[in-house]
């Protein structure tokens, strides 16, 4: 039985097994590196002090901030989802679940892994209450339901133009070797005609009995089960460009965002590589793992959402891992160039971007990088309900041609290390 179970109809708090069994232990760690205000505010808030909480939160989130992101202190990631879930507890016994969401899903975010379990079942109560709230016609329910099903829906069929697609891709897009598709393909099939020779393949079938395929074009459906969560999202271009930035909005905010994108800011918002399913639980049972993610005796290492409006890039790059690229929601060009090509495809020398390509193919520059405009690629358009293996290694470049919301499955084989 879960956590949440536990709780009463009408609860004013929710119970933090690890955070009371481990918070001295804790405390006494945060203290030893230095943290002894932190500590007395921590002991400030746990005797009701709101203001203390809210403190504390502070000083971790600037621990948190002292430096690279690699560098911070692990115990200052626990010490900040500790203040979370004490910043959290006051405003869920105010009736203020928006605030006590979020305080919750930055703790998720940004926090450690310690008090992972007690931040996931806190939401699920808040959650309830909340939910509770607008069956009960609180004050999230006034702003819902007000608009005709066709606006409702993310991706209308209307959207779609190829010829007009056609004029914004890379050159020679769609004009030399199409990505084959396949139907009904067995694992066994996959395994030998595909997976083992290291080949690309779209599978057109597999997920058709996903919720998602019919709850994800559903903003309705969206705002009502993530809107008041709060996420990661990429602001910009793509991330090898100079304005590019990240920001943490509620999911209500982002479906704004995609959905007013055509008409405002040309500068697209992304939801790009974020473990979603992991924080928002109603989302992950909407799909489900295909079972080819199961071929070579590996496991799976990441699942990660990409949603965004049309225009959304992600830039010529290759992956350590096999990974299949689910098209829930939309449509999206990508082009694929083989594992072979390394010196031809200019990579960056940067660590951080090694697996990277300095090319811009929306705007190739010949006589920087005069070997690329006629090395062989495949692509595709993906569609609705597809699924496209990319093999490890494989250098690819997407674009969504409409909003577009995919699920990418990265998997090792038996032999591969985990993903660092």
């Amino acid at each position: 039985m879960s956590y949440a179970a536990t709780a009463t109809t009408n609860a004013t708090t929710f119970s933090t097994p690890t955070l009371d069994s481990e918070s001295p232990t804790l405390l006494q760690s945060i203290t030893s590196h230095g943290g002894y205000a932190y500590a007395r505010m921590a002991a400030l808030a746990a005797a009701g002090d709101e203001r203390a909480a809210e403190a504390a939160r502070e000083m971790a989130w600037e621990q948190l901030h002292s430096g690279p992101w690699n560098s911070v202190l692990p115990v200052w990631r626990d010490a900040y989802s500790m203040a979370c879930l004490c910043v959290a507890k006051f405003h869920f016994s105010n009736g203020e679940f928006r605030d006590a969401l979020r305080a919750l899903d930055m703790g998720i975010i940004m926090g450690g892994p310690l008090l992972r379990k007690d931040l996931d079942s806190a939401i699920e109560v808040v959650s309830a209450s909340k939910a509770r709230q607008y069956s009960n016609g609180g004050a999230d329910a006034d702003n819902e339901g007000r608009q005709n099903a066709v606006s409702r829906l993310l991706v209308c069929p209307e959207e779609f133009d190829e010829s007009e697609v056609l004029q914004i891709l890379p050159i020679r897009s769609l004009a030399s070797k199409i990505v084959g598709k396949r139907s009904a393909l067995s694992l066994e099939g996959f395994l030998h005609e595909f997976f083992l020779s290291g080949s690309p393949v779209i599978i057109t079938d597999c997920m058709a009995h996903w919720p998602a395929r019919t709850r994800w074009n559903d903003v309705d459906y969206l705002r009502r089960v993530a809107g008041d969560r709060t996420v990661p999202v990429e602001v910009g271009k793509n991330y090898l460009c100079s304005e590019w930035k990240q920001e943490l909005i509620t999911f209500s905010q982002f479906l704004e965002r995609v959905q007013s994108n055509g008409s405002g800011s040309k500068v697209p918002t992304y939801l790009a590589q974020h473990q979603l399913f992991d924080q928002i639980n109603e989302l992950r049972k909407d799909i489900s793992i295909p079972d080819y993610c199961y071929a070579g005796g590996g496991e799976l290492r990441s699942l990660n959402a990409w949603f965004g409006p049309a225009g959304t890039v992600t830039p010529l790059h290759h992956d350590p891992h096999h990974n299949i690229l689910a098209q829930v929601v939309g449509k999206k060009y990508v082009r694929l160039y083989s594992a072979s090509y390394c010196e031809e495809l200019y990579p960056y020398s940067e660590i951080m971007l090694n697996n990277s390509s300095q090319v811009d193919l929306d705007n190739i520059d010949d006589e920087e990088f005069p070997k690329v405009r006629e090395l062989e690629f495949v692509d595709c358009i993906l569609e609705e309900g597809e699924m496209l293996y990319i093999p490890p290694k494989w250098w690819h470049y997407v674009r969504s041609l409409t909003k577009s919301f995919s699920v990418s499955f990265w998997w090792s084989d038996s032999g591969s290390s985990t993903v660092p």
